[in-house]
């Protein structure tokens, strides 16, 4: 199907989906040389700091709740109080820097140079550009994680090679990616916000990401719903086809979407993923 990018350009670009292993992809995205330009707009809420308006506050009372989360689920998933831990993707830096205020060792790359200069003006924590990741010793941390950060990654294969070897032995990978089989998928279709074409480049559901995850050699250990991104993203979709009443509009599939979670928790809206090494 076609859908539109919706913050930056207003152009249409195809999700192809195999039939074989039923993975699905924006097909001729952007070079990473060019898709630069599809960020940079006010209003891609991940990369900026505003809260003007009712969509970019829920955003960052959700953020507050989920950093509480994430930060609990490391200790629970890694059976680890304190360890080193490499944060990819991270953004503005607030995982990064609520790991570390909890005693974590903790090292973050980001390729946005505003992201990092926010980092660093607000926590003073340095971010590393994305070429470090090939800096970095061989089995050098415990923990790795990925907040809705695979989705943007165009070197796919090379990433989960990179994984793999910065990992210890017994550490833990957790990924955080939008649910492209969940009940709000389905009921926006091609409207629904989290395609996020061409900023999204690859769509995942549990199976395609454990294929891709066995594929490199990890194996599933556990999977947890993000029942809270059925909102938001509903909300956000609601917006984007011009609904009238977007907010209720939203909260309403939101809810319908969040109950479908309770008995089904692969169709939530996003899914947190944790691997370890085979």
């Amino acid at each position: 199907m076609s859908c539109r990018d919706n913050y930056a350009s207003s152009e249409l670009f195809e999700l192809w989906r195999c039939e074989e292993c039923t993975f699905t992809f924006t097909q001729n995205f952007p070079a990473e040389s060019d898709i630069g330009r599809y960020y940079e707009t006010p209003d891609y809420i991940s990369h900026t700091n505003t809260r003007k308006g009712a969509m970019n506050r829920i955003y960052h009372w959700v953020r507050s709740y989920m950093l509480r989360r994430k930060a609990r689920l490391v200790t629970k998933e890694s059976h680890r109080k304190t360890g080193r831990l490499l944060d990819i993707g991270a953004g503005t830096g607030y995982f990064a820097n609520t790991m570390l205020n909890r005693g974590w060792d903790t090292e973050a790359v980001e390729k946005s140079p505003q992201a990092r200069e926010f980092a660093k003006n607000h926590f003073d924590l340095e971010i590393h550009p994305e070429q470090a990741l090939k800096e970095f010793a061989p089995e050098s941390f415990d923990v790795i994680t990925l907040w809705h950060v695979m989705e943007h990654l165009e070197h796919l294969d090379e990433t989960w090679q990179q994984l793999g070897q910065l990992l210890t032995e017994k550490g833990r990978l957790i990924v955080a990616v939008p649910n492209a089989v969940s009940y709000d998928a389905a009921y926006y279709r091609h409207e629904w916000a989290a395609y996020d074409v061409p900023r999204h480049l690859w769509h995942f559901s549990p199976v395609t990401m454990q294929q891709i995850a066995s594929k490199h050699g990890f194996i599933m250990t556990s999977r947890h719903p993000m029942p809270l991104d059925a909102f938001y993203v509903s909300i956000l979709s609601e917006k984007q086809r011009g609904a009238s009443f977007s907010f209720l509009r939203g909260m309403y599939v939101g809810t319908w979407a969040w109950l479908k979670t309770l008995t089904h928790k692969d169709q939530s809206s996003s899914m947190i993923y944790v691997f370890r090494k085979k």
